[in-house]
């Protein structure tokens, strides 16, 4: 006896290019915003960083009982200098200008603890300190006086930063050192009381 299978079906041409055209529509509407939101990303990404470091350097101090020293500085080469504008940061004994391409070490000058790459990222992101370029924490895990107070993360090149009222594309953020040390990333377009992104 000669059984007979129904014979398989797949997509026909036309179906096909239909899904096609439908997907390519999709990805149309959606690569505007998927810009944005890669904009935006690099923003968090170099703010979270940031609070990081400043957070190792703190718990560093306490763990030393010593002063430990968070520094945004304008490149990780040998040629390094302190900045208010730094997008890479280091965290250190002792003060890395010019000497920020040493690795990590407990014995050589600068005694480089971390530092971190602005180009692992957040190439777009830009930084302002406010209160210098450095904050210096001491054994107790205090800034010491006239430190950075906070850092502000933007991204100018994209966008304005989003305001409460505005719809601008940008999400930027801030870090707040507050005078017993602790570290708090905020959101500067929050203007709601209770939120508690609120700067």
């Amino acid at each position: 006896m000669l059984i007979r299978h129904p014979a398989a079906r797949g997509f026909t041409l036309i179906e096909l290019m239909i899904t096609l055209a439908v997907l390519g529509m999709l990805i149309m509407i959606a690569l505007p915003n998927m810009g944005t939101w890669l904009q935006n990303t690099q923003i968090r990404t170099s703010a979270e960083a940031m609070q990081a470091g400043l957070q190792l350097a703190r718990a560093e101090a306490l763990k030393r009982n010593t002063a430990v020293r968070f520094q945004l500085v304008n490149s990780l080469t040998s040629s390094c200098a302190l900045t208010t504008s730094g997008r890479n940061w280091v965290v250190s004994l002792a003060d890395p200008s010019g000497l920020c391409n040493m690795d990590a070490s407990d014995t050589v000058a600068p005694q480089i603890i971390q530092k971190r790459s602005s180009a692992e990222g957040s190439p777009n992101a830009v930084v302002t300190a406010t209160g210098g370029s450095s904050v210096v924490f001491n054994g107790l895990g205090r800034p010491a006086a006239g430190s950075l107070t906070e850092i502000n993360v933007t991204n100018p090149n994209n966008g304005a930063c989003k305001t409460a009222a505005g719809n601008e594309p940008m999400r930027c953020l801030r870090i707040a050192v507050n005078a017993g040390g602790a570290v708090r990333m905020c959101d500067p377009a929050v203007d709601d009381a209770t939120d508690p992104r609120k700067c």
